[in-house]
């Protein structure tokens, strides 16, 4: 084999596994979406009494809305296979390298092997419940356990705390970032009308915002329980949203940031098709 032609093998290698990135980036992101669009139209019903008090506007109840549907079995599978796709293109972003000029930082690939963890979580809850064998805790519930236990070990309480604190600044760091627009860089929507180009950019602003908050409000309910000794005090996405309606603002503030996930979710798709991988 010539030095030529072991030059093009290689750029058709390169071609093929970018090409097996954005395939399961896309894939990832269409599956977020729609977590994130079912969340948001529970916590809608929630907000407005109209769930009959059995649903839960989390991740279970999501996966249980799906489920109800005509072929929800399949769908479900369908969600949990593209969150493993969305982690497996985080886990490359951190070996590899994430698209941009930026790529070789550290920051950027530990913050890319941060979100595989936590999409292989995802995943892993996902496809356990599609299997039948995930459904029988709540997220609240989930987090009160997992809390509970993680408070019990030696340092407990600091490690608790530090996790909620963490959670809490990454969801200000999504906010913020949303606020300031910082995912139009990502984007490719050069060719697309003005029009389209503004819509995305509302659904990446509210939508970012919206699901910052729900961070930062859910990491600073870890830390209370920590502080306290109380795992009750913490709280999955369901409680969290809810504790929205408990302020001054009534159900108009859980409203607002239910529709707010919604449109995350419809940006996560809007992503899936522009996004530069």
């Amino acid at each position: 084999m010539t030095a030529g032609e072991t030059a093009r093998e290689g750029v058709e290698t390169a071609s093929k596994g970018g090409a097996g990135r954005a395939v399961m980036a896309r894939c990832g992101l269409v599956a977020r979406g729609l977590m994130y669009v079912v969340i948001g139209v529970l916590a809608v019903r929630v907000a407005f009494g109209e769930s009959g008090g059995g649903e839960e506007a989390d991740r279970t109840g999501a996966l249980q809305e799906l489920m109800e549907k005509p072929f929800g079995g399949v769908l479900v599978w369908a969600v949990g296979i593209g969150l493993v796709c969305m982690t497996l293109w985080r886990l490359s972003e951190a070996v590899l390298g994430a698209a941009g000029p930026d790529r070789d930082k550290a920051g950027k690939r530990l913050a890319a092997a941060g979100r595989a963890l936590f999409y292989g979580v995802v995943a892993f809850s996902v496809l356990s419940f599609a299997a039948g064998s995930g459904g029988g805790q709540s997220g609240d519930e989930q987090s009160r356990d997992v809390t509970a236990r993680a408070i019990e070990v030696p340092g407990g309480p600091w490690w608790v705390a530090a996790a909620g604190a963490g959670i809490a600044v990454g969801g200000v760091v999504i906010a913020v970032q949303a606020a300031r627009r910082s995912f139009r860089r990502r984007l490719s929507m050069d060719r697309q009308p003005e029009g389209v180009r503004t819509a995305v950019e509302v659904l990446g602003v509210v939508g970012g915002v919206a699901r910052g908050a729900v961070f930062a409000s859910a990491g600073a309910f870890v830390v209370h329980a920590a502080v306290s000794y109380d795992p009750a005090k913490a709280k999955g996405v369901d409680d969290t949203l809810r504790t929205f309606a408990q302020t001054p603002a009534g159900p108009w503030l859980l409203a607002a940031v239910a529709a707010g996930l919604v449109l995350f979710g419809l940006f996560s798709w809007a992503m899936a098709c522009w996004r530069r991988v």
